[in-house]
């Protein structure tokens, strides 16, 4: 492949084995993304955007066909409220585009990472390559160790 993120060129240098899948970058949902890859929509995790209590920005992967519970979430890190970043503020906080969001490419901004428990029934799951229209596969354990992501209850059952 020609073509390397960040999150890619990341990964390279720990090597860390992934495999990609490109996708047309116009599709923006996980939904979307998952069926590009013909993959279940529970194994490909979008990164959301949340500002914890007034201002602190955290990103909470969480799989494609769940919705973020705000209120466990927030219980889960602490915070006494957590709202979604608008896509402005979202696209604003980490320079890149949603849809290409991705705690892989962002290991040098002042973000705290969280995992939701769902990832934990893959052996590995797919996340943004921090760029519209590609997808890493990663083994779960190493997405934790390089992102020094928590894992939390962020969408119940």
């Amino acid at each position: 492949m020609a073509h390397k993120t960040n999150a890619m060129r990341l990964l390279d240098a720990r090597q860390i084995q992934y495999t990609v899948a490109r996708y047309a970058p116009t599709l923006h949902s996980g939904d979307d993304v998952a069926r590009a890859i013909g993959e279940p929509a529970g194994r490909v995790f979008k990164t959301l955007v949340a500002i914890a209590d007034v201002a602190t920005s955290i990103l909470v992967m969480v799989p494609s066909d769940r919705e973020l519970d705000l209120k466990r979430c927030a219980a889960a890190v602490g915070a006494k409220r957590i709202r979604m970043a608008t896509r402005k503020e979202a696209e604003a906080k980490t320079g890149l585009l949603a849809g290409g969001i991705s705690p892989l490419a962002l290991r040098n901004k002042p973000f705290a990472v969280y995992l939701d428990q769902h990832a934990g029934q893959w052996d590995a799951i797919w996340v943004s390559a921090g760029q519209r229209g590609y997808n890493l596969r990663i083994a779960v354990t190493d997405l934790v160790a390089v992102t020094g992501a928590t894992v939390i209850d962020a969408v119940g059952a």
